[in-house]
């Protein structure tokens, strides 16, 4: 089992926009398919693969995503990159 790492000195908050209901639900089915296990609702925990993550969606266009965990030897960016490429992903840009 890999270590994980705390995210005491924060990595920065992610915040997406224009997050229609079939985006979020896209975003989720990647996640998962990604092998991380994500709440159902518009509120929750992302966790797998070393990574904790809390959301809030506001079921019309606004995401944010704070990470608490990860894995010590991935960078903040790394993450934050992954969720961005998701949400590109399932705006078809």
């Amino acid at each position: 089992m890999s270590e994980r790492k705390l995210d005491t000195e924060g990595c920065q908050g992610i915040k997406f926009r224009n997050v229609t209901p079939d985006v979020f639900s896209c975003m989720k089915k990647k996640l998962q398919n990604y092998g991380i296990e994500v709440s159902s609702g518009n509120s929750g925990v992302f966790e797998g693969n070393g990574i904790v993550a809390h959301f809030i969606w506001d079921g019309e266009a606004n995401l944010s995503i704070e990470i608490k965990e990860r894995p010590l030897d991935t960078y903040c960016g790394q993450i934050s990159g992954k969720f961005r490429a998701f949400w590109r992903e399932c705006q078809g840009l």
